[in-house]
């Protein structure tokens, strides 16, 4: 047998280290001149653009990690607004993010506009996905080009809700169903968050579906309020139930696209975008699986613009224990500063915060990566006036996020 010589191979071993690390910054260095000069340490890959698959603005991000790993992305396709015959679509990543299949489009209802995919990875494997539907002409608000939808079900000028799942890692899905009338009150014209929603892993109500809502009540005159709830399965997404209305409290205006996390204890926490120009969320916590919560307040130490965030749970690599972590624009009065910020009891307090793209940052959705990375699927540049030159997707480890800080 040939024996090697140990000067030889580990001479062998450093030189191919060199080239390999070499190769990798290379295309490192590549990656990031292909982010317009983003150099974020966790940028991978920017999953959409403006022009992708025909579309002139992508919009709207949502994003899940499967139970084989697989990552699916989705967002609105779009011909101008949030308003324009838009599509629901998707990518496929098997590597961790640092690639991604065609686009795919998974539902087009010609004219009308299909809104706001909010999608939930199953211990089952299955991944069910949440979008709305307005019909063309007809939306949550007056635009010029809009009048407010109607009150009703399955009439021409009201909105729908449509279920759809895949049970192949995003691979084929399923005929999109009408679940209108089990998540919508008949005083609301709209209701859906985008975004994820959860299924439940502690307490009385283990394994329930939970998707975070929110409903618009018209005023007349164009004007409009707005409620959020949630609703939830205790069968494996077959049927729905709508829990209760969030109270809105004594806080000033009212909250809409809402994210929602369990917490250790089992309790439901919901954080939420203001809708008034406070740089503050809304949160609400609730006690009993989604079906009831506690009135709104506000939590002025997460910095940030009205915009949809982003929740989820995480454990500590030292302690096992939980923290939260909510990726939101940092900032009082623009969409800018993307940043995650943790907590480590339950939300109550948010000691860490990490900057992850300084430039323009809109919507996100983050998600767990089969190697126990976070990712953050989130809008980028032009994002202050309402668009996205980029839908990127960034992985970090979350020592990197807690950057030595101790919770």
């Amino acid at each position: 047998m040939h024996q090697c010589h140990p000067i030889g191979y580990l001479l062998f071993l450093a030189m191919t280290t060199v080239l390999f690390l070499g190769h990798a910054a290379s295309h490192a260095a590549e990656r990031n001149e292909e982010a317009d000069g983003q150099d974020t340490p966790g940028y991978l890959a920017d999953v959409f653009s403006r022009g992708s698959g025909g579309y002139p603005q992508i919009r709207i991000p949502s994003v899940v990690t499967t139970q084989n790993g697989v990552i699916l992305a989705f967002a609105e396709g779009r011909q101008y607004d949030d308003h324009s015959e838009n599509d629901i679509i998707m990518k496929r990543s098997t590597d961790g993010g640092a690639s991604w299949g065609p686009l795919q489009v998974l539902s087009d209802m010609g004219s009308d506009s299909l809104n706001d995919p909010c999608a939930v990875a199953l211990d089952d494997g299955r991944v069910l996905l949440l979008f709305q539907r307005f019909p063309r002409g007809y939306h949550a608000r007056i635009m010029a080009h809009t009048e407010m939808a109607d009150l009703g079900y399955g009439g021409p000028t009201n909105t729908q809700s449509f279920l759809t799942f895949s049970d192949d890692d995003g691979l084929t899905w399923s005929e999109p169903e009408d679940v209108t009338r089990a998540l919508r009150r008949e005083d609301a014209i709209s209701i859906g968050s985008p975004g994820i929603g959860i299924q439940l892993e502690f307490g009385e109500h283990k394994g329930r579906i939970v998707l975070p809502l929110y409903e618009v009540i018209p005023l007349g005159d164009g004007d409009r309020y707005w409620y959020n709830c949630a609703a939830f399965s205790d069968d494996g997404g077959r049927t729905w139930q709508l829990g209760a209305r969030v109270p809105h409290g004594d806080v000033e205006g009212y909250a809409n696209e809402a994210q929602i996390v369990e917490l250790e204890d089992g309790r439901i926490l919901m954080n939420a975008r203001n809708t008034t120009d406070k740089p503050c969320r809304k949160v609400s916590v609730s006690h009993d699986g989604g079906q009831t919560w506690e009135p709104m307040r506000e939590d002025c130490a997460l910095v940030a613009p009205p915009c949809m965030g982003s929740i989820i749970t995480y454990p500590h690599p030292a302690t096992g224990r939980q923290l939260v972590l909510v990726s939101l624009p940092n900032t009082p009065g623009s969409r800018s500063n993307g940043t995650i910020f943790i907590s480590s009891d339950g939300g109550r307090t948010w000691p860490i915060k990490r900057v992850i793209y300084p430039g323009e940052f809109g919507y996100s959705c983050l998600t767990i990566l089969p190697d126990g990375r976070i990712g953050c699927l989130y809008e980028r540049d032009d994002a202050d006036n309402y668009q996205a030159a980029h839908i990127t997707f960034a992985a970090f480890d979350i020592e990197w996020l807690l950057g030595g800080g101790q919770m």
